[in-house]
């Protein structure tokens, strides 16, 4: 994607001296007393700053949203307070000032480089994406970043409409790594391309597979979704999650995938229990004898092996969604072995969803994957083939 790169601007000593707005994301957990729970986006956004301050900017004006506050009702509960201590501990012990009502101006306080400004959320007219807004933010800076993929599926007035208005928008490193990988996984693939996608409702899912069948080489399906192409492919599920309803959408995915050659496999044989339990007994049979009081709870190890070998022959893999009830011992198995094929296999991996974010760290294979998305709802809307606002606006203001 053409986009201007915050890391050439750095390089090219373009942004000494400069004003810089960077729009990060650092919607973190927290507990009921406030405490951050974990700090995994707070880390992931201190090397962007760190670029900045090391490139001679003036100053670094850095904003997100947290939580999911009133518009124009500030509350003690929505500050970005305990985001900038913690950060700034992970940057040394520097301390990182904290800016209020800063829409019509920033008074950063004498001998700071770096501020944080306050929850962008809490701005009227911040969701609508209101012009007015989005000007007065672009008129803060002179360069503005855009760091935060897990809201580059909002056009909002801090992701899209200070984009449209800055003198120069660009993307951030974290940004920037997203484009490329999802590039590299959808719009230039190495073949054969296998997607994995799972989840509870095909509904929820079904843009996804569309999409996906006029692309992939091989579509993997599983959890609930798994069920309901089972249900059309003429097999019993038992009480099994499944949406009946859907049949004639999940028929259209796998002749769409048959027309282009390819295929969406259907499991040949199933693990599954009388109750849904982490203790309830766990039964493999094929998938022509579920029983009617039978719920499927994962994919059998022969079909999770068949699944494994086309893995390690892929040249791409897109996991979204694990196979099976993994977080229960007895119902692992599928994904289990689904992700160590990935871990093993040649191909480039690109992963996401936070189902999937689980799996990947409960088996340890994280640096086994090309590449992990954390952007959740951003990372959906890319597989079902929509383009980004953050994407379309960072590449028309680049071509501009």
């Amino acid at each position: 994607m053409n986009v201007i790169r915050f890391s050439d601007l750095c390089a090219s000593g373009q942004v000494a001296g400069k004003r810089v707005f960077i729009r990060a994301d650092l919607n973190v957990p927290q507990d009921d007393a406030g405490h951050i729970t974990e700090d995994t986006r707070i880390r992931a956004s201190i090397p962007c700053i760190q670029m900045a301050l090391d490139a001679g900017a003036a100053v670094v004006m850095v904003t997100s949203h947290l939580g999911r506050p009133t518009e124009g009702a500030f509350t003690p509960a929505d500050s970005l307070a305990p985001v900038a201590a913690r950060m700034g501990e992970l940057m040394g012990g520097r301390a990182i000032p904290v800016i209020a009502n800063w829409v019509d101006g920033v008074d950063v306080p004498k001998g700071q480089q770096l501020v944080m400004l306050e929850n962008c959320r809490v701005n009227k007219g911040e969701k609508k994406n209101d012009e007015a807004l989005a000007r007065k933010m672009a008129a803060l800076c002179d360069i503005f970043v855009h760091d935060a993929f897990g809201t580059a599926h909002r056009a909002e007035a801090s992701t899209y409409g200070i984009a449209e208005y800055a003198p120069i928008a660009c993307a951030g490193p974290l940004l920037a790594a997203e484009m490329d990988a999802i590039s590299k996984a959808l719009l230039a693939p190495k073949r054969p391309l296998v997607a994995i996608v799972a989840g509870s409702k095909v509904s929820t899912k079904l843009t996804i597979l569309k999409s996906l069948a006029d692309n992939v080489d091989q579509l993997i399906v599983g959890g609930g979704i798994a069920n309901t192409f089972m249900l059309a492919a003429g097999l019993k599920i038992g009480k099994s999650l499944a949406e009946p309803d859907l049949l004639d959408q999940a028929r259209a995915v796998i002749e769409a995938m048959k027309a282009r050659g390819a295929a969406v496999p259907i499991p040949t044989d199933v693990v599954t229990a009388k109750t849904f339990s982490a203790n309830a007994v766990a039964t493999v049979k094929r998938a022509t004898d579920v029983a009617d009081d039978d719920l499927i709870l994962d994919i059998g190890p022969q079909t999770a092996l068949a699944l494994a070998a086309q893995l390690k022959r892929a040249g791409t893999i897109v996991w979204n969604g694990p196979v099976g009830v993994f977080e229960f011992a007895a119902f692992e198995n599928g994904t289990k072995v689904i992700a160590q094929a990935i871990a093993d296999s040649s191909a480039f991996s690109i992963a996401g969803g936070g189902d999937t974010l689980a799996a990947i760290a409960k088996y340890g294979i994280e640096d086994k994957m090309g590449y992990i998305s954390t952007g959740g709802g951003a990372f959906l809307e890319v597989l079902e083939g929509k383009t980004l606002p953050a994407f379309e606006v960072l590449t028309r203001r680049a071509s501009a």
